[in-house]
């Protein structure tokens, strides 16, 4: 699934490529992608433009020369982007495109149909009905302590619920846990400051390197656990390497947190005696 880093690089794309072009036609494949009806889709979109973007967790909105119409676009398991001239093949999975009236489009890619597009008129409305809390890369220390420390729950499945940070992933919260030397057991409300600052740091070190990484995980520092994971090549000469933690070598256990699995050093994050 896209998670932050992957939808901000898709911001970008678009920013890059799509901005200030006028809309000529949407083509849509499958209805069932829309969150708002077609007809009202293009009635409100040909003839403008895209002028803006902004991200919040892993949503993206895309703003238009009309100040209450925004495109929302939410990228579900496999979702992308594809900027192409009409001189060359639609790409695969294009189901909606956005037509410009220079012969160039804007494909959104919906691979296995769990992606969405739709119309909304306000940001800040939408994102509290939908209960998004504040970006990762947003969020100040002061209001994630305040956040966190109301839980009672473990800290995994804290960080994984978006209405307290937004764009948190699985593989991004064990990352950031690692990071800060935190247990994902730990109670969220036991956390000190010095763990909550751990925390904060470490949320904007591993988002912005998989940011800067374009998220291709075989290029992330030897540093980081998410090559126990077995996604990509390893960057270990050693075939074995990415098993054990990289800082004191203790071979990396897996568990099962908040019914997610999960990736941990049992040496370096332990549970406090409380």
């Amino acid at each position: 699934m896209p998670e932050l880093p992957e939808v901000e690089i898709r911001r970008q794309y678009l920013e890059t490529s799509s901005l200030y072009q006028p809309i000529s036609h949407i083509e849509v494949e499958d209805k069932k992608l829309l969150t708002t009806d077609l007809s009202t889709l293009q009635t409100a979109l040909i003839g403008r433009q895209f002028t803006a973007t902004q991200r919040v967790g892993k949503n993206l909105f895309v703003l238009t020369d009309a100040p209450d119409t925004i495109v929302h676009m939410h990228f579900g398991m496999t979702g992308d982007l594809a900027y192409y001239h009409n001189s060359l093949d639609r790409p695969r999975f294009a189901r909606i495109v956005f037509e410009f009236t220079n012969g160039f489009n804007l494909g959104f890619l919906c691979p296995r149909k769990f992606e969405r597009v739709g119309l909304v008129d306000d940001i800040p409305t939408f994102l509290v009905r939908k209960k998004i809390g504040e970006d990762g890369l947003a969020i100040s220390l002061d209001a994630l302590t305040n956040r966190v420390r109301r839980k009672k729950a473990f800290i995994k499945p804290v960080l994984l619920d978006q209405s307290v940070v937004a764009g948190l992933g699985n593989w991004i919260v064990d990352e950031v846990l690692f990071q800060a030397f935190i247990h994902p057991e730990q109670r969220a409300d036991t956390l000190t400051d010095a763990q909550m600052a751990a925390l904060h740091n470490a949320i904007w070190l591993v988002l912005e390197t998989a940011i800067r990484y374009e998220a291709t995980y075989r290029d992330f520092p030897n540093s980081f656990l998410i090559h126990v994971r077995e996604w990509d090549d390893s960057p270990y000469d050693d075939v074995e390497a990415h098993k054990f933690c990289p800082r004191c070598h203790t071979r990396i256990e897996r568990s099962v947190v908040g019914g997610r699995t999960t990736f941990f050093c049992p040496n370096e994050q332990r549970l406090p005696q409380l």
